[in-house]
């Protein structure tokens, strides 16, 4: 059941006496409340609780493989750089136990954000998932592009360089954190894989439009992970062969610029969220067609939405309704078209409508937002197409 408010006063809040005419017949057909989105294509919403809780199972394995990796990869950092002495390969080893701390924040997340409504977070918990991802984007700046970008310039200043035996264990180690990294970077593309399988649109779509932050997160840790470990084994190679210790300085700080960079990306993302992101304008429009289409509804002046969760969307509209309901009719076709929506769009969980009278300013303006948002669905058709 969505909880939601209504508000049938206005000009529909005085009961009508019995000689009042019949309400004029709208010049639109008016088939809405059978007129649902296909089940199946880029629009369709699969996402009940059941299957929403499928895929943080799925989004929780994911996460304690990429856990599982940067342990046994930190652990053999550790080891390698006691056994060659290398300074370089134990701050790797800090590194990745600061890589396994921010999946710690993301299994939170997952947590975190299931909890009940209660008195003081009404709606629920869902933006959780968003301040943990921005955490975990937090350590992704400090911990791995700042301390990167230090390995670099000291690499530079110091112009020393490890002996052979050093740079042997230091490429074995790489090796074996590159395997370790792309299982992981594996098991999350398989699972975009299979989300953007479920929404009918292609991976990179997929990749631009998802609404889990944790598996972006995971998905963007271990592919700068993967591409890092190749700069640095480049680097360490080209350092061993020529003796140069710029090469090496080098990788270091293209690994820095690489991780500071995907740390913006993942910190504006959840940064949008946090402040309160719509839905995505396809299902925006479909709201809006739904609602127009109703054979009580003359007009939809406004149509708000914000993402509350990976399972649960605020939806607002102010709609005019044709004259010639009373106020219980009023009631009842507000109760009937918010339960149609709850069952076509399982996350939109709070719904809230608003009988108003709709001025002429307010038709131009809900023209105009309607031509908006025709063509921010336009636009997002062309970028999968183009995907």
């Amino acid at each position: 059941m969505s909880r939601s408010s209504t508000s049938p006063s206005d000009r529909h809040g005085t009961p009508h006496t019995p000689h009042t005419p019949d309400p004029p017949e709208p010049s639109r057909a008016p088939e809405a409340p059978d007129s649902r989105p296909e089940p199946d294509g880029p629009n369709a919403q699969p996402d009940g609780p059941n299957a929403q809780g499928d895929k943080d199972a799925r989004t929780a394995v994911t996460v304690f493989v990429a856990l599982g990796a940067n342990l046994v990869i930190a652990l053999a950092k550790a080891i390698g750089g006691v056994f060659a002495g290398s300074p370089a390969l134990l701050s790797e080893a800090a590194h990745s136990v600061a890589d396994s701390l921010n999946e710690v924040f993301l299994l939170a997340s997952l947590k975190r954000s299931k909890r009940a409504p209660d008195d003081q977070h009404p709606f629920g918990y869902g933006k959780e998932r968003y301040f943990w991802a921005l955490l975990a984007a937090v350590g992704i700046f400090v911990m791995g592009g700042c301390f990167s970008f230090f390995q670099g310039a000291e690499a530079l200043s110091a112009g020393s360089s490890e002996d052979h035996s050093g740079y042997l264990v230091g490429l074995a180690v790489l090796g074996l954190a590159l395997l370790a990294e792309g299982s992981s970077l594996v098991r999350a593309l398989f699972q975009v894989r299979g989300h953007a399988r479920e929404a009918g649109r292609g991976m990179a779509a997929e990749l631009r439009r998802g609404d889990d932050p944790t598996l972006r997160t995971v998905l963007a840790e271990d592919s700068t992970a993967c591409l890092g470990v190749v700069f640095a084994l480049l680097g360490m190679w080209l350092h061993m062969v020529t003796g140069e210790v710029a090469y090496e300085a080098t990788a270091s700080i293209l690994i820095g610029a690489l991780l500071v960079y995907v740390a913006y990306r993942l910190a504006r993302e959840s940064r949008a969220q946090l402040i309160g992101e719509a839905i995505d304008p396809v299902q925006r429009r479909e709201l809006r067609r739904f609602l127009e289409g109703q054979p009580e509804i003359d007009t939809v002046t406004s149509l708000l939405t914000m993402r509350l969760g990976n399972d649960s969307t605020l939806v607002a509209a102010r709609v005019d309704l044709f004259p010639g309901l009373d106020s219980e009719e009023v009631e009842e076709v507000l109760v009937r078209v918010k339960t149609a929506m709850a069952e076509i769009w399982p996350h939109a969980d709070q719904i809230f409508l608003d009988v108003t009278d709709a001025s002429a300013r307010d038709r131009a303006k809900a023209n105009e937002d309607r031509q908006a948002l025709d063509e921010a669905v336009a636009a997002v058709e062309r970028e999968d197409r183009g995907a």
